[in-house]
């Protein structure tokens, strides 16, 4: 008699362990990798950072409102994130409204 076979694993469990190991060792990479657990799934849903530079951490948010509303926020948030971070600090936030997307 054969063991019994299991069923398929998630997808999510085989790309988060390969998402730790392929992201870029840099601040923006390690924010990168915080964020959603940082900001909550509410906030992560509408906004992602993009880029960073000299301590200015750009996010692009789906709308004005989120850009306004994370504006508003900015000074809570760096502070959530920088207790995550072990390579470095985030001065302040830019928030941007991410450019629609073209359609293919």
């Amino acid at each position: 008699m054969s063991p019994a076979r299991r069923g398929p694993r998630p997808l999510a469990i085989a790309l988060d362990a390969l998402r730790g190991e392929l992201a870029p060792e840099t601040l923006l990479g390690e924010v990168q990798r915080v964020w959603h657990e940082t900001v909550g799934e509410a906030i992560s849903a509408e906004a992602k950072p993009t880029a960073q530079q000299g301590g200015v951490l750009t996010v692009s948010c789906s709308g004005s409102v989120w850009a306004q509303e994370l504006d508003l926020m900015a000074p809570d948030i760096v502070e959530r994130v920088n207790r995550q971070l072990s390579r470095g600090q985030i001065a302040r936030l830019r928030c941007v409204v991410q450019s629609p997307r073209e359609p293919r």
